[in-house]
C-alpha cells in the first residue's frame, strides 16, 4: 500500500460526492489526513465517517461564501496544526446556458464556486504551506479550460480562468517549494451531472466521438489529481492534465 500522503494534512472541496469523495477516498488510503468540505453538511459526514474519525473530519462549506471560508480554515488549522494539500474541486455547471439567457444570479454563482472560491482557498492556506516549506494545489478545471461548446458562457469562463490562476499561482510559489497543478476533466459520470438533463444532452454528441466513446468514473479523474499532488510530480509546476477522453482533440 502506498503511502505517499503520510502525515499530510489535506482539504477537499466537493468531498461528499463525485470526483472529490474519490480524492478523499484516495488521499485517505495513502495515509493522509483529509478535510473533507461540502455544501452538503451531511454527505461530507458522510465521507468522513467512511473514511474513519482517526484520520478525516468534515466541514460544511460553501465556498461563494467568504466569511465561511476563514471559518473553516481557522478549524482546520486549529485542528490540525497547517495544511499541505488543497484539492479545489467543488464546481457546479451552468447547463450550457447562452451569454443572452445568463442571469447575473447565474453567472455570479458559478464564478463564485468555479474560480472565486478557489481562489480564495488558495489565499487562505497559502501562509500554512508556506510556513511547513511547501505544499500542493491541484484545482479542478475542465475540458471547458481549453476549448469552447464544453458548458455555457459561465461555466466556460470559470474554467478558463481556474487555468490561469493555476499558472499565476504556480509563478508566484513554485520558488517557495508550492507546486499548483490542475486536473481538466470532461465527460465524468457524477450525481451533478447525472442530474443535469442540459448538461447531459449537451455533452453526449461531443462524448460519442470522442476516441474513448464514453463516459469516465470519478475515480479516473481522481487518480490523477492525487498523484499531481503526491511526491510523483515532484518536478510539476503550472501543469494541467487533460483527462477527457479525446474530448478536446479536434
Amino acid at each position: 500500500m502506498s503511502t505517499r500522503f503520510e502525515d499530510k494534512i489535506t482539504v477537499v472541496t466537493g468531498a461528499g460526492s463525485g470526483i472529490g469523495r474519490s480524492i478523499a477516498r484516495q488521499v485517505y488510503a495513502e495515509g493522509g489526513h483529509v478535510a473533507a468540505l461540502d455544501i452538503d453538511g451531511a454527505a461530507a459526514r458522510a465521507v468522513a465517517g467512511e473514511l474513519g474519525a482517526d484520520r478525516a473530519s468534515a466541514h460544511e462549506l460553501d465556498v461563494r461564501d467568504g466569511q465561511q471560508i476563514d471559518a473553516v480554515v481557522d478549524d482546520v488549522l486549529d485542528r490540525l496544526g497547517g495544511v499541505d494539500v488543497l484539492f479545489n474541486n467543488a464546481g457546479v455547471t451552468d447547463r450550457f446556458t447562452p451569454a443572452a439567457d445568463t442571469t447575473d444570479e447565474l453567472w455570479e454563482s458559478v464564478l463564485g464556486v468555479n474560480l472565486v472560491g478557489p481562489f480564495r482557498l488558495a489565499r487562505r492556506v497559502l501562509p500554512s504551506m508556506l510556513e511547513r516549506g511547501g505544499g500542493a494545489i491541484v484545482n479542478t478545471g475542465s475540458v471547458a479550460s481549453v476549448i469552447a461548446g464544453a458548458g455555457g458562457t459561465a461555466y466556460t469562463v470559470s474554467k478558463h480562468g481556474i487555468l490561469g490562476l493555476t499558472r499565476a499561482l504556480a509563478m508566484e510559489y513554485g520558488s517557495k517549494g508550492i507546486r499548483v497543478n490542475a486536473v481538466l476533466p470532461g465527460a465524468i459520470r457524477t450525481a451533478m451531472t447525472s442530474n443535469e438533463e442540459a448538461v447531459v444532452e449537451g455533452a453526449d454528441d461531443a462524448i460519442a466521438a470522442t476516441p474513448a466513446g464514453r463516459w469516465a468514473e470519478p475515480e479516473e479523474v481522481a487518480r490523477i489529481a492525487v498523484m499531481l499532488a503526491s511526491d510523483d510530480a515532484s518536478f510539476v509546476h503550472g501543469s494541467a492534465y487533460v483527462v477527457d477522453g479525446g474530448w478536446s482533440l479536434p
